[in-house]
């Protein structure tokens, strides 16, 4: 894996467990040799992991549409800050610019960008890991809902074992470098009746 991309909050959380979080997946990312692209503000979780890997030697690549270049404070220290014009291109070039996906703590944009891509693959449009950092428990709910629908037969068999969760940003990374996608089977089934 050349680059992972990671989504996370233009907030910081509350209380420091998410700060560290950040920092210690940035320090892990240049462990591995692994550069970072993610949305390309420089305030909350987004501006941590930046400034984490960019002063830990690392590559960051920042995408960020030019609606939220002023809302979300554009980081104003990267040597590679790709502005585009709709949140659609961003998710799109850091896609494209990426060999995985990460999610940390965040709200509904990051929520809404984990599920596209994770959508994504089990659509068989790319083969790219999906994965949760969970921080301190953050994500325990969302995976027993995720458990729930499965259960209910909403995901096709294997889709739900494509989103890899982990405690540990090292193993999250070293799980990710082990991931091969499923073979995507017809996606839906007529029902009988």
């Amino acid at each position: 894996m050349k680059r992972l991309c990671v989504f996370c909050g233009a907030n910081a959380g509350n209380g420091p467990r998410y700060r560290e979080a950040s920092e210690a997946l940035g320090h892990a990312l240049v462990r591995a040799g692994i550069g970072l692209v993610y949305g390309g503000a420089g305030v909350g979780l987004m501006g941590i992991i930046a400034d984490t890997v960019r002063n830990a030697g690392g590559e960051v690549i920042g995408v960020i549409p030019q609606n939220l270049v002023e809302r979300e404070v554009a980081h104003p220290h990267l040597d590679d800050l790709r502005v585009v014009d709709s949140m659609h291109d961003r998710k799109a070039l850091m896609a494209e610019l990426s060999d995985g996906f990460i999610a940390l703590p965040g709200g509904v944009g990051t929520l809404e960008e984990l599920f596209e891509v994770w959508t994504w693959g089990h659509l068989g449009l790319h083969g790219k890991p999906c994965a949760l950092l969970d921080v301190d428990g953050f994500y325990a709910r969302l995976s027993q809902f995720l458990d729930h629908v499965d259960q209910e037969g909403f995901l096709r068999q294997g889709v739900r074992d494509m989103l890899l969760i982990d405690d540990n940003p090292d193993t999250l990374i070293a799980r990710m470098g082990r991931y091969r996608a499923p073979t995507t089977p017809r996606v839906l089934t007529l029902a009988t009746t």
